[in-house]
């Protein structure tokens, strides 16, 4: 078996596809019962956020494990096979564990050295888990993904090198305000309005009191998730219904739900800007940060309003450069010091991956030698029935060392090799040098679902740390 990941980004993907490829809810549910079933795959994990969808899997063909994930992404998405598989990026074995490092440790996000992404892979990980989707080797690797995030942000200034998404936005929003960091606070003053109560919009609230906004109201469909939220920040509420009304009243509208539709249509929009009061006001700026997108683009035409959307953030490297300082960009220096906190988790991960790898043969090794020496000592009591106890206890010991002596050698040796070029067969030449059943080192490398839970449980209890 060996992990694979199948997957779109803000790097290979334009908005336009992503919007339409992201699973979340129950979506991301059925999707995950319809990997466990599919052929070719032992298990997976979903990872689904605001500029990336990626199926990790633990699979035992390459081509068919791809062609399954694919085929179940077009169903679960709104792409057609053609259009997921153009942008798609397919990562294998060290690539693919390599790869989620990266993202975990924010490399991979549109603003390099968030921190947002290392919740988003903790999230995928429980789901699969609660569903029984996540096999032993994808529990391994994400439990390393999770705690190289975690040294990423704690041992290194990627946190200050790097900007979250919603600061990126608001920046962006800032200078449409005519708001710059020149004239104090971005958002000193002015009025601002979260749709949305998740983890993306208690970010967005923080940043917005942070950045100095006079008034923030939250509106959210679940009333008390907006409530918690607001007592938090001391913000205030308004529902729903009253949402052109507060559109009307902000000057900044950061909008960040999980909703499949929109949540601010141009009708909703057109609506607000008849309620806003005339005269002084600068433009009306809507910050979208959700995916799929929660304003509808056509609220951009209208006379007043100005969108911006993931597209206008852009990816790193962009237009505008991403050097150090830059917006979405992080100090050379910090980036550096995360790949090599990732080599030498990577590293680890390899060599124990690798060694555990032969355990079985080498487990199944030892328990033919046991079985050899047993017989023998049988054989041997058949023959000579007059020995005493004493006697015995010092043969059987005697046959132990030798085999075991004889064992010692090709046993650590084969594991020194496990990280080696070519180790597969150096493992295959020991079956088939002592004749070892493949049904017994199946049998010995196989956990009991006891154990596999008892490892799930403890992974979890690891992961809240």
């Amino acid at each position: 078996m060996s992990v694979l990941v199948v997957g779109l980004s803000h790097a290979s993907a334009p908005v336009a596809i992503l919007e339409r490829a992201v699973v979340t809810g129950e979506a991301k549910v059925k999707l995950l019962h319809d990997l466990r079933l599919a052929d070719h795959i032992a298990g997976s994990l979903v990872l689904s956020t605001c500029n990336r969808v990626e199926v990790y899997a633990e699979v035992d063909r390459f081509h068919g494990g791809v062609t399954a994930i694919c085929d179940l992404l077009a169903r679960h998405s709104g792409l057609s096979l053609a259009e997921l598989t153009g942008p798609a990026y397919v990562h294998y074995e060290d690539r693919a564990a390599e790869h989620l490092l990266t993202v975990a440790c924010g490399l991979d996000s549109m603003v390099v050295g968030e921190s947002q992404i290392l919740g988003q892979v903790r999230d995928a990980v429980r789901l699969a888990r609660q569903h029984g989707t996540l096999s032993r080797e994808l529990s391994d690797l994400a439990r390393l993904a999770l705690r190289a995030g975690r040294r990423a942000h704690a041992e290194t200034g990627i946190d200050a090198a790097g900007q979250n998404l919603v600061m990126l936005g608001v920046q962006v929003a800032s200078r449409l305000l005519e708001r710059g960091p020149s004239g104090g606070a971005p958002l000193s003053g002015l009025s601002v309005l979260v749709v949305g109560a998740g983890s993306m919009s208690s970010l967005a609230v923080a940043t917005a009191r942070r950045h100095g906004a006079g008034q923030i109201v939250i509106a959210n469909r679940t009333r008390a998730r907006a409530e918690r939220l607001a007592a938090r920040y001391g913000a205030t509420v308004a529902s729903m219904p009253e949402l052109p009304a507060s559109i009307a009243a902000a000057d900044l509208v950061i909008s960040c739900t999980g909703a499949t539709g929109h949540v601010i249509t141009a009708a909703i929009a057109e609506r607000a800007l008849r309620l806003r009061s005339p005269g002084g006001r600068g433009p009306l700026v809507l910050l979208d940060l959700a995916l799929p997108r929660d304003v509808e683009a056509a609220a951009a035409a209208l006379p007043g309003v100005r969108l911006v959307s993931l597209e206008d953030l852009g990816p790193p490297g962009g237009a505008e450069g991403a050097g150090p300082g830059a917006p979405g960009s992080a100090a050379e220096a910090e980036v550096a010091a995360v790949r090599r906190i990732m080599a030498a988790e990577l590293a680890e991960y390899l060599r124990a991956s690798r060694a555990a790898s032969v355990a079985p043969t080498v487990a199944a090794l030892r328990a033919k030698a046991t079985s050899v020496v047993e017989s023998e000592l049988a054989r041997l009591e058949h023959r000579l029935g007059d020995l005493d106890a004493r006697a015995r206890r010092e043969i059987a010991k005697a046959m132990g060392r030798v085999a075991d002596k004889l064992l010692h050698g090709p046993t650590v040796r084969v594991k020194e090799l496990a990280g080696a070029p070519g180790a597969d067969s150096y493992e295959a030449a020991l079956r088939v040098l002592f004749e070892l059943d493949p049904g017994a080192v199946r049998s010995v490398g196989a956990p009991s679902g006891d154990l596999l839970a008892a490892a799930g449980q403890a992974a979890e209890e690891e992961d809240d740390r």
